[in-house]
Parts: C-alpha cells; structure tokens; sequence
C-alpha cells in the first residue's frame, strides 16, 4: 500500500510539472502571435519601453523557473523516498541498526563464530575488505568464552559489525570418558545459541557461517551470492560450502577457478544455510561433535552440498580444541582462491541434480581406467582425465592415501565426494577415485 501512494505521489508531481510547462509554452507562443496580446503593444514605438517590457518578462520568467525548481525538488524527494522503501521491500534494513527487521532472503548475514582467538581481526579485516555491500552482507560476531583481549579486538570495529555474546559459560556435564571433549561440548552449544538469534531474533532466512579462524577470498561474497538461488531453489542441496577437502595447490586446477561440484559430504569451514534447515535441526542439534553429527545419514537425508574446486576459504587456526589436529599436515596447505570469478555472471544450472547427475557421471565413466601404480610411474601419458576405481573400504583408502587424497570417510562417504567419487588432479591430469558404475550407495560401515 504504502509503495502505490508512493508510486502516485511521484506520478502526480510528474504530470503537474509537465502541465505548468505546457501552460508556460502556450502563454509565451499566444504572446508573440499576430493579433494576441502582444499585437498591440503600447511600446512597440518607445525604445524604453520596451526594454521594461524585456525586464519585466525576464522577471515573470524567472518567479515562474524558481517555481519549476521547487517543483523539481518535491518530485525528487517524492522519488528518493519511493526508492528508499521498495529498497526496503526488496532487500530488507541494515542488520546492524534494525537485526529484528531483517526478514527479507536477499540479506545474507556472516554469522562469525567466535571464542578466545584475538587473531579474530584477520578474518574480520579481510571480510570487511571483500564485503561489496553492508546492508546485504552484515557481519555479526558471536562469542562464546568471555575472553576480554577477543572481546576487545572485536569491540574495536565500533558499528562496522555486529558483537553478540553468548550469556551461559557455565561448564557443561559430560560423560567420564569425554572430560577432555569439555570444548567440544561447548562448540555445540554456541553453535545453537548463535543460529538461533540469526534465525530465531533477527529473523534471517540464511545466513553465511564462518569460524574465527579463517580467511575469506576476494570472491567469498560473490560466490554465496551466486549460489544461494540454486540452494533455495533445489531441495536436493542442504548447503553451500566455500571449502575443498582436498584442495592442495597441486591437487587443484589453478585454470578453473569458476568450476564448482555437488558433494555428498558436509564440508563446513564457510558454508551457507537456509532458516528451514535450522527449523529442522535445532530440535535434535547434539550435545557436542556437531559437525560429524551433520555427517550422518538421519542429517543428510540424501541431500548434497555445492562446493569449489579452489576453497574460498582458508585456515590460520592452529591451536583450537582439536589441538592442531590435520592442521600441519593438510589445513595449512589449501589454497586459497586469489583472483575474482564473477559467479553471478555465470550460468550454474549445470549443477541441478538432474543436470549434474547425468553430465558429471558420463563424464566420470567415460574416462579410461588405470591403475595406481601407472598413474604414479607417469605411465600412458597420451591419457587425459583418467578413473582409478576401487571397490571397497580398503582399497579406497589405499589408493586415497597413494594419490595424496584425504582417506578417512565420515558415515562412509568421501570426502569431496560426490555418488562415491572423487575428482582431484595428480600431477597436472586429472583423476576421479570411483567405484564400479553400479554404485548403488554409501555404507555406513565403511567409516
């Protein structure tokens, strides 16, 4: 209603002002016409008066412009303010000044998990660097652990973000044999806590989430702007993750930046959810180990992920609950993508389940198989995409851990993995660690 009266507002401003320049042409015309009221002019043989005759429509002339002015401006402002509120309708308020306005699904929020880590200003300062726009990507920190010099840190970013606090630090019970699992425990709560004041209080219906501990690239916006359409539009995808298990320099092609796939295994590390997801895992969200709890087959459901073949995000974080674990070994050498791919100048319905699944298995099986040992001896280099297949728990981490490939499988699946495949370069050529073709689904025995 309130967008009509705008809308006639500026309508009527914009036929009134056109009418009084109409009139204003028609007076002067009938003026300068034979027989109109200039035709008589009782100065037409005085010089002088006819030159108060000039002053005077110049000064007729310029009441009527100033007139035409304010005219102009009432018709502008009637505009801005029009331009203001369907801005409003269409994207929704600043997150920052009115989060509990915030219901409209153009507005992705960062939701920023946060503790003890007052590094916490690296990914802060790239993520306000790389944010296109404020009002469509607000930054919210939620922190857990009370820790002050944190806190600091991200009090020092004044309005530019948002800082919540999670209010119970309170230790939590767990089991004997989990005492020094006491973080793990404490992740899950925060997690909870912090995805329902985005979904629950300010009433978002998506959000972007990342930990305190990784570094966005320059394309981290754009990519989740990008993608977010196709995950509310396909309900066979359950999230949108920025990270590539095995994303390695030299596992990845650098000349494919703009390539992204489906995955069956819940990547986190920078990932996108809708609120309907949240509406559906709130009521059971576990206790602790949230992110292999996701990994599981009543989580899942058969649903996938989109991911990247170069990760948008990267790692700094080498102390933490895990206590370093994978990091020395495999999160510190991801690469991060560098360059700018304009995703949402990209056709991406390639990745549509039917689309995807046709294509990406064709694709797969129409690659010529080799063996292990004639992939690493550089054997067949006249071959380019290549399959090597595996046929069970054992052989797939055989050869996962011979080509460089994360072994371990959560609920049996891959990781990076896609209908049990694996797509990955080894030395330049790229590889697709598959099963047979009738591959018929994930056994959960298998982790």
């Amino acid at each position: 209603m309130l967008k009509k009266q705008s809308a006639g507002l500026v309508l009527w401003g914009a036929i009134l002002f056109v009418a009084w320049n109409a009139l204003l042409f028609f007076f002067f015309w009938a003026r300068s016409l034979p027989g109109g009221p200039s035709s008589e002019d009782p100065f037409a043989d005085d010089p002088a008066g006819l030159t108060r005759r000039v002053i005077r429509l110049a000064q007729e002339a310029e009441v009527e412009l100033e007139r035409q002015q304010e005219l102009l401006q009432q018709i502008q402002k009637h505009s801005v303010l029009w331009n203001r509120r369907q801005q409003v309708v269409t994207s929704g308020p600043p997150a920052i000044s009115h989060p509990t306005l915030a219901t409209t699904t153009s507005v992705l929020p960062i939701l920023v998990i946060a503790c003890d880590r007052s590094t916490v200003h690296r990914c802060l300062d790239k993520l306000l660097h790389y944010r296109p726009s404020a009002e469509r990507f607000p930054i919210i920190v939620s922190q857990d652990c009370g820790h002050k010099a944190t806190a600091q840190a991200i009090a020092s970013y004044g309005n530019a973000i948002m800082h919540i606090k999670q209010p119970d630090l309170s230790s939590i019970p767990v089991p004997t044999e989990h005492r020094k699992f006491q973080g793990y425990y404490k992740i899950a709560r925060h997690y909870r806590w912090a995805l329902s004041q985005i979904f629950r209080t300010f009433k978002y219906q998506a959000a972007v989430v990342v930990e305190d501990d990784l570094e966005v690239a320059p394309d981290f916006f754009e990519y989740f702007q990008a993608t977010y359409p196709l995950l509310r539009a396909d309900p066979s995808l359950w999230c949108v993750s920025a990270w590539n298990d095995n994303g390695k320099e030299q596992m990845v092609d650098a000349t494919r930046p703009d390539l992204l796939y489906r995955t069956d295994f819940f990547p986190g590390l920078g990932w996108l959810l809708l609120a309907e997801l949240w509406d559906e895992l709130e009521p059971k969200w576990p206790k602790a180990f949230w992110d292999d709890w996701m990994r599981q087959p009543e989580q899942r459901r058969d649903r996938a992920c989109l991911r990247p073949e170069i990760s948008r995000t990267m790692t700094f974080g080498r102390k933490g609950v895990s206590q370093g674990q994978f990091f020395d070994q495999h999160l510190k050498f991801i690469k991060l993508n560098q360059g700018f791919v304009p995703f949402t100048q990209l056709d991406l319905s390639y990745l549509k389940q039917e689309a995807y699944d046709r294509d990406f298995s064709a694709q797969v099986y129409a690659a010529p198989q080799v063996q292990v040992e004639e992939l690493k001896g550089n054997q067949r280099q006249e071959l380019g995409e290549v399959r090597v297949q595996y046929r069970g728990r054992d052989s797939f981490r055989a050869f996962a851990k011979a080509l460089g490939v994360m072994d371990d499988l959560k609920s049996g699946v891959p990781r990076a993995g896609y209908r049990g495949i694996v797509s990955f370069l080894f030395r330049g050529r790229r590889v697709y660690l598959a099963p047979p073709q009738d591959w018929t689904g994930y056994d959960p025995s298998w982790s």
